[in-house]
């Protein structure tokens, strides 16, 4: 994302859900970081707070799906992710149009 570096929202509850798939923390918050990532809202799970999908390469290279919710905090907005794993072929073919326009962005 772009602009000053966002600050992240963890607990035991999201930590451990994130990390059940194989992504470290920081590989959660590179992704979330990185201009490159691609941002799509996540429409289908947004009915009790906005969700957003984040799709973006880990250090390693591979791909991985975030899901994060922006929350206010005083006045600042910070990222609290939900759900993070490698993604899968299908997922890949899905998003593999949109992953090179945000990378030219």
């Amino acid at each position: 994302m772009d602009g000053p570096a966002p600050e992240f929202d963890w607990d035991e509850g999201n930590r451990e859900k994130c990390r059940a798939h194989g992504l470290s923390i920081s590989d959660i918050e590179h992704v979330l970081e990185r201009g490159e990532t691609l941002i799509v809202p996540d429409a289908k799970h947004s009915l009790v707070e906005a969700r957003l999908i984040a799709i973006g390469r880990v250090p390693s290279g591979r791909y991985a799906f975030v899901v994060f919710t922006p929350k206010k905090r005083g006045g600042a907005t910070v990222l609290r992710p939900i759900s993070a794993r490698f993604m899968h072929q299908k997922e890949f073919k899905k998003y593999e149009k949109e992953i090179p326009r945000a990378q030219d962005r």
